[in-house]
Formats: structure tokens, C-alpha cells, sequence
């Protein structure tokens, strides 16, 4: 059996970008962490007021961010991710959702994180689940981190599921925003968690899980 879930808002309320920027504040710059914060507000403002859709501000948010971080190599960049799981998105997890993902790993299922956010950062909230992971790749050179290709996200993000993994279908996926139906689609079983409207709706119409 297969299982995938996306990360963030499905197993996670936290966020990568502000972890990174934690990481930024202790080690790179108090001063330059404070200003990226400041220059952040604005859209966020916008986003809070409904005025900006959330998921592609959140993943533009995210590629911009890697430019936040500097004279990187493999070593500091994975020790910047642990450092953004370990002082935000753990914090901030969803318990019940992760529980239901360990026990699928007790019996026996293949069970992945597929998200859209880096896979260093992926991997190091995977492992503390005891799970695999499946991320956006990035590649460090002349002390940047970039992405290799674009970001691991709606159709995308199952078409590399099933690219990775060698099959057709998965069993069960978990999902928490209209990002997510084409993952949900491919699935056996879907689950819906803390669905926003579009997924709702979609959810209700399929008959799928609802987890809220």
C-alpha cells in the first residue's frame, strides 16, 4: 500500500519561510531577518484580507527565500532546514493527521510526504515521522541555493509521485488545499484535512474523506 501526503496545512500549520528566516536572525543577520520580515508584511496584509490567493503568494514566498540564504553548501543549507522543522514547522504540527500517517507506516504501507516545499525541508520533517519525503530539488552552487526545476506542486506534484515511485495509482492521499485535488484524484482513498472551500466543495461532490 501507498500512502502520500502534502505537508503544509495538511501535517503541518507552521511555516518554512518564517523557519528560515528564524535561522537567518540566530546565524546570518538580526538586521537583514528583520527586514525581509518587514518587507513580507504588506502582502501578507493582502493575503489576510482575502485580496491575494494564499497558495501562490506562499510559493512565490518560497523560492524568493532561498535567495535570503548565503554562502551556503550542503552541510549549512541542510542545518538551515532542520533548524526551520525543528523551530517552526514542528512546533505547529497537526498530531491527529501524523498519527494517522505512523499508523499506516505499522502496517506495512510505503508513506511519503509530497510537497511543493524544498526537499531538504521536507526530509527533515519526514523523519521525525519516521517517513519518506518528496520535495521541490534544489542544487547549491557559488554559495546559492536554487531550484532545479520549478516546484513540486499541483499536477506536478503527483506526476512526480508516480514518476518517482513506478506506479499508476496511489492508495491513500491526504491533502489540505484545491492544490492538492489532482494528488486527491489519484488516490484510492482521499482525504480531505482541514479542506479550504475549493477542496471542500470538490470533496463533498467526490464523496471523499473529510478531516476537520
Amino acid at each position: 500500500m501507498i500512502v502520500i501526503s502534502d505537508m503544509m496545512g495538511t501535517l503541518t500549520t507552521g511555516s518554512p519561510i518564517l523557519g528560515l528566516l528564524d535561522w537567518i536572525k540566530v546565524h546570518q543577520s538580526k538586521t537583514q531577518a528583520r527586514w525581509l520580515l518587514a518587507s513580507m508584511m504588506p502582502s501578507y496584509l493582502l493575503v489576510k484580507l482575502g485580496l491575494i490567493d494564499p497558495q501562490p503568494w506562499g510559493q512565490g514566498l518560497m523560492v524568493k527565500s532561498l535567495t535570503w540564504l548565503k554562502d551556503m553548501d550542503e552541510e549549512k543549507f541542510a542545518q538551515a532546514c532542520e533548524w526551520a522543522v525543528e523551530h517552526n514547522l514542528w512546533l505547529k504540527k497537526r498530531k491527529s493527521v501524523i498519527a494517522r500517517l505512523q499508523e499506516h507506516v505499522k502496517q506495512g504501507a510505503q508513506v511519503y510526504i509530497a510537497s511543493s516545499v524544498v526537499e531538504p525541508i521536507a526530509e527533515a520533517f519526514a523523519r521525525r515521522i519516521g517517513v519518506q519525503a518528496i520535495g521541490s530539488p534544489v542544487e547549491i552552487e557559488g554559495g546559492k541555493v536554487r531550484l532545479v526545476d520549478g516546484l513540486v506542486s499541483s499536477e506536478r506534484k503527483i506526476q512526480e509521485v508516480l514518476r518517482r515511485l513506478g506506479v499508476e495509482q496511489v492508495d491513500y492521499a491526504y491533502g489540505d488545499t484545491f492544490m492538492d485535488i489532482p494528488l486527491l484524484e489519484n488516490a484510492v482513498h482521499a482525504v480531505a484535512v482541514y479542506p479550504d472551500r475549493r477542496l471542500g466543495e470538490k470533496a463533498r461532490e467526490k464523496g471523499w474523506e473529510i478531516v476537520a
